[in-house]
């Protein structure tokens, strides 16, 4: 995979990866249809009008057609009680044509997104958030796991190869959706792990041992240079808004332009941002090959 430079730093093209990636999906797909007759299809559903999340929810639905899978899409009104919504998670669980199951969040204040996400049929949770994939991938089971963090494992092996062991990682964040499940993922790649968050003393320090780093936090420039260490693959997933000379930006975790000694950094945007919509696709066939007990090569 080419990568641009920032100094003697690797810049990692996830948009790039999140393309070769989808093209490699769109191929397993066709030999998945080609081996039982069907293709995996997609459940998302969005309640309400929020901007943003219409827009996910369209290229969601264009990633999905174009991989060669179904799309299923679900749009209710804002003031949808919780009994229907759950209702129609319920059709879907046992609806065989429908392998991923995907509500887009934020949920209107009124409903119950934990509620909601629990009554998801694990097998079909391809965002990964159900109590039972997280405690799948807690003990080394199969689980469907969280987007961000999977497409941030792909990234690590890409550039540091399919080998981790040994290597000392350490999270800033100790987020459900990033932070325990990217743990989780490199303890079962035999990384050493350190979680560290708001209430760790002496961040910087431990920054400066981690030989892979992961920001996700939400805090625009919260890692300074002089916090990685040199040779160090930095994962930066945080996307933040700020305004520059008038201007809007969107920048990361880490202050990008000081990390000249590090061996790779993935930008913001174009580095784990791409990735999270191919994972997603990535899931929905995982999801699919284990509900038809073929493999998903």
């Amino acid at each position: 995979m080419g990568m641009d430079r920032i100094a003697g730093t690797a810049v990692i093209d996830g948009k790039r990866f999140a393309a070769e990636l989808l093209e490699d999906i769109k191929l397993r797909v066709e030999s998945a249809r080609q081996r039982t007759g069907k293709v995996p299809g997609l459940a998302v559903v969005l309640v309400g009008s929020d901007p943003a999340s219409a827009v996910y929810v369209g290229s969601k639905h264009r990633q999905t057609v174009a991989a060669g899978m179904h799309s299923f899409k679900y749009e209710l009104a804002t003031d949808t009680g919780q009994a229907e919504l759950m209702a129609l998670i319920g059709r879907l669980n046992v609806d065989p044509d429908v392998h991923g199951i995907l509500v887009q969040l934020p949920l209107p204040a009124h409903l119950d997104a934990a509620a909601v996400i629990q009554e998801i049929n694990p097998d079909k949770d391809v965002d990964g958030f159900h109590i039972s994939n997280a405690g799948r991938l807690s003990t080394g089971q199969p689980a469907l796991v969280p987007c961000t963090p999977l497409g941030c494992l792909m990234l690590l092996k890409d550039r540091l190869g399919q080998s981790l062991s040994g290597l000392h990682a350490v999270i800033i964040g100790k987020s459900n959706i990033v932070g325990k499940p990217m743990a989780q993922l490199l303890l079962a790649e035999n990384c050493t792990v350190t979680i560290a968050h708001s209430r760790t003393k002496n961040t910087p320090a431990l920054c400066r041992a981690a030989d892979i780093l992961v920001v996700a936090v939400g805090r625009p420039g919260l890692v300074r240079g002089d916090w990685i260490k040199p040779g160090a693959v930095v994962i930066d997933v945080g996307i933040n808004r700020i305004e520059v000379d008038g201007k809007s930006r969107i920048v990361g975790d880490v202050a990008f332009e000081e990390a000249g000694h590090a061996a790779a950094i993935t930008p913001v945007p174009g580095g784990v941002g791409p990735m999270t919509i191919a994972c997603l696709l990535s899931n929905t066939l995982t999801a699919f090959c284990r509900l038809n007990a073929i493999s998903a090569d």
